[in-house]
């Protein structure tokens, strides 16, 4: 795990020194401490989610990209992984969140675009969106619902056969 969250934060842009000075930050908002000696492919593929979320949210990145972050982790996780990505949004970087939460969704946008095979079907407050989106789910195949909250979160949930 310990060489894990240094080749990670290499291979994404961070000096070594960079990791070394965020590294306690990174394990402590893992929650994978007692384990961050063992070697990764021991680990679940929930604890590998949460170490490699936790060293790209803690990268400073322009934009940092989620993908199902939330569908690995207990609820205290799930909600840490929310706040860092306001934190981050906060700070004026742009965040990417691809969800099959439609509450997390919910939470960090308040409008959206539909877009159904790569047209726009829809731009509209996120509780249209959503309606809409739940309503097409007999109808299409796939569905992406880009949505913008601070002009900094973009969000996108997405339905698969």
């Amino acid at each position: 795990g310990r060489e894990n969250i240094y080749l990670n934060g290499t291979i994404l842009g961070m000096t070594k020194k960079e990791v070394a000075e965020k590294f306690d930050e990174i394990v402590a908002f893992s929650g994978i401490d007692k384990f961050i000696d063992t070697p990764v492919k021991h680990y679940s593929s929930g604890m590998y989610v949460r170490l490699a979320f936790a060293v790209a949210a803690h990268l400073e990145p322009e934009i940092l990209i989620i993908d199902e972050v939330l569908a690995v982790g207990d609820a205290e996780f799930q909600k840490k992984c929310l706040g860092k990505m306001q934190d981050v949004a906060g700070q004026g970087r742009t965040v990417i969140f691809v969800s099959h939460d439609i509450e997390a969704v919910q939470s960090l946008c308040n409008k959206g675009i539909l877009l159904e095979k790569g047209q726009i079907k829809e731009i509209g407050p996120i509780h249209s969106i959503i309606q809409s989106y739940t309503n097409n789910f007999e109808n299409s195949s796939k569905i992406w619902v880009y949505c913008d909250k601070t002009e900094r979160i973009a969000c996108s949930f997405r339905k698969i056969h």
